[in-house]
């Protein structure tokens, strides 16, 4: 089965409030703290509500301090982003923005924020206005990096993810997203070199560890993309596209079984339409094309558009011998993504095959002489026949044959066949139409005598 390309995304994590000052409720002294209070900081460990109270709590109080403010409304926007509340974590990153506007990691913050809601051009321009505020500031020009790495302009990206090395050269997720913007201009060496120092500065990055596999796989060392991968799942589990791209690796390096069980994982953490799809492609590697097709079509019902399933699912159909659907999804998926050049040869090399297959059934189908200056009533009569006309073709195969077969014991036994035969289509001709004659019978035999003297009787 033809395996296209899959193409796997790097998803660029940065924190939310990466730089602001740790400031907790308790050190503001505003009052009482209840027992089960937690701190106004960004500490994952925490419960969010509880997080969100103490920093509305700090926010709400006419007597907190500036500084204190805009941590609490930076950290209680990025906990409500944590809740999928993105509406009201917005509202307090401009609310930061227009109350604050002297202050970089506002701008920044928001910046992050903006670029996970995949407005790009909004987020450089307010890490424009962050380093605009702050030069020296090094987060924002990684973050204007990551947006420059969403708008596909590498080389942009590479410059501000050298600015944020130069200004501080232990930042390890600015060498990791560098690895990122040269792994996408197919810079595979200088990639694993940035994504190796990265881990170097800091051990700790998962996603790191899985973009580096990336790379390896891309030039060929699968070992090393598997252990890469094996890193990324002992430090978070929990990450589904971590199970999928070992998994991946493992399927690269022929072991579909191992594969099928990362896939699994991968698919019980998060069902998705390509962990259905990758696990379609090693039931197919397998052989089992029933259960490739099932994958393909969970991965369909999720996604009906996903144009990798369709076109894998065509090709597992097309091992199936069932070419017409196997066409139609080779179809469904050009519709798609009219890009696909793995459906594109598919369908191109389904066409030629059906094509050719077409053309030996219609040669088949016609008799040894030509049809159009046929004139004796038997020559019409096997013209119209499809059977008789597929018997006169293979008598004169198998006839040429026969000759060639007596021809290497003397010309005369050659000669003697020749002969045989004009006595047979002289027969045939003139029996042709009485009642006692049947000519398919007459031509089947003649075949049988034929193939048993050029040996391929049977």
């Amino acid at each position: 089965m033809r395996r296209p390309l899959i193409k796997l995304a790097f998803c660029l994590v940065v924190a939310v409030t990466a730089g602001l000052p740790r400031l907790s409720l308790a050190q503001s002294a505003r009052g009482a703290v209840a027992d089960d209070a937690v701190p106004c900081m960004a500490n994952a460990s925490q419960p969010a509500d509880k997080v969100i109270a103490s920093c509305s709590a700090l926010i709400d109080n006419s007597q907190t301090a500036r500084a204190e403010r805009l941590n609490a409304l930076l950290v209680r926007g990025g906990r409500l982003e944590d809740k999928e509340q993105a509406e009201s974590a917005m509202a307090d990153f401009d609310r930061a923005v227009a109350e604050y506007p002297e202050s970089s990691v506002a701008f920044r913050t928001r910046a992050q924020a903006l670029r996970r809601h995949d407005a790009q051009e909004r987020s450089i321009a307010d890490s424009n206005e962050a380093i605009r505020l702050d030069p020296n500031d090094a987060e924002a020009f990684e973050g204007r990096g990551d947006a420059f790495i969403a708008l596909k302009q590498f080389d942009r990206a590479i410059a501000d993810f050298n600015e944020a090395i130069r200004l501080n050269p232990a930042y390890a997720q600015a060498f990791s997203d560098r690895g990122a913007a040269s792994y996408f201009k197919g810079d595979y060496p200088t990639a694993i070199a940035d994504y190796t120092e990265a881990l170097r500065l800091d051990p700790n990055l998962p996603r790191t560890y899985t973009n580096r596999g990336v790379a390896y796989k891309k030039v060929g060392r699968l070992d090393l993309a598997l252990a890469d991968d094996s890193a990324a799942i002992r430090l978070d589990p929990a990450r589904p596209e971590f199970w999928d791209n070992r998994g991946l690796a493992y399927a690269a390096n022929n072991d579909p079984d191992h594969a099928i069980a990362d896939f699994n994982e991968a698919i019980r953490l998060r069902p998705r339409a390509n962990f259905y799809t990758n696990r379609g492609d090693s039931w197919g590697t397998k052989g089992e094309l029933d259960k490739a097709i099932e994958d393909y079509n969970a991965a369909l019902r999720l996604d009906s558009s996903f144009a990798l399933a369709l076109n894998n699912r065509g090709a597992a159909f097309s091992r199936k011998g069932d070419r017409r659907q196997a066409l139609a999804d080779y179809d469904a998926a050009l519709r798609s993504n009219p890009n696909l050049e793995g459906a594109r040869e598919n369908r191109k090399a389904l066409a030629l095959e059906l094509e050719r297959e077409g053309a030996q059934m219609a040669l088949a189908s016609l008799p040894s002489f030509d049809c159009a200056t046929a004139k004796r009533a038997v020559e019409k009569a096997i013209c119209s026949d499809p059977v008789l006309s597929r018997l006169d073709r293979d008598i004169d195969a198998a006839f040429t044959k026969a000759v060639a077969a007596a021809r290497k014991i003397s010309a005369k036994s050659a000669e003697a066949l020749r002969q045989e035969q004009r006595n047979f289509i002289a027969e045939r001709n003139g029996s042709f139409g009485r009642p006692d004659y049947d000519v398919r019978n007459a031509m089947d035999k003649r075949l049988q005598s034929l193939q048993a003297r050029s040996g391929a009787a049977g």
